[in-house]
């Protein structure tokens, strides 16, 4: 089970528009819910985000900034959240 602290969960609600054409959650408690049926990941920096796609397979060499990517979000805090939608 994936937990999700009150900075990413308010990273997710506010930048979800960037990834999906419609509101997918509206609280916190929504917004848990879809990362955890999403199993989405927090990693702790941008060389893990890297890391990330790689391990998965992902061509990323399309990608001027990996960071760019729509599936990214930057918490804030040093950490990025990736939601594979």
């Amino acid at each position: 089970m994936h937990e999700y602290d009150d900075l990413v969960l308010a990273c997710f609600l506010r930048q979800q528009g960037r990834l999906f054409p419609e509101e997918v959650a509206s609280s916190p408690e929504e917004a848990e819910a879809f990362l955890e049926e999403c199993m989405a990941v927090v990693v702790d920096s941008a060389e893990e985000v890297r890391d990330y796609f790689e391990e998965e397979g992902v061509d990323i060499s399309d990608f001027d900034n990996i960071l760019d990517a729509d599936e990214v979000f930057e918490v804030g805090d040093g950490r990025y959240l990736i939601v594979e939608g």
